[in-house]
């Protein structure tokens, strides 16, 4: 099935897959970047298509591979 995204479907999307928050109002196609705000108050921004296909769902702070200490 392939889904005609909207910046509401969007959204709904989000704030159920992720820790991220939608800052963007509107989405005009897969290519453009939408604004997000990671659980860590960081603010990034990622094509829709990067961030749901390819699990980029917080900033790069956040899934940065962690330093050994």
């Amino acid at each position: 099935m392939n889904k005609k995204w909207t910046i509401d479907n969007i959204r709904d999307y989000v704030s159920k897959n992720s820790k991220s928050k939608l800052l963007s109002t509107e989405y005009l196609g897969y290519s453009q970047k939408l604004q997000f705000e990671c659980s860590c108050g960081n603010k990034f921004e990622k094509s829709w298509t990067k961030f749901k296909g390819s699990n980029q769902r917080s900033c790069s702070e956040c899934s940065a591979p962690k330093a050994s200490r």
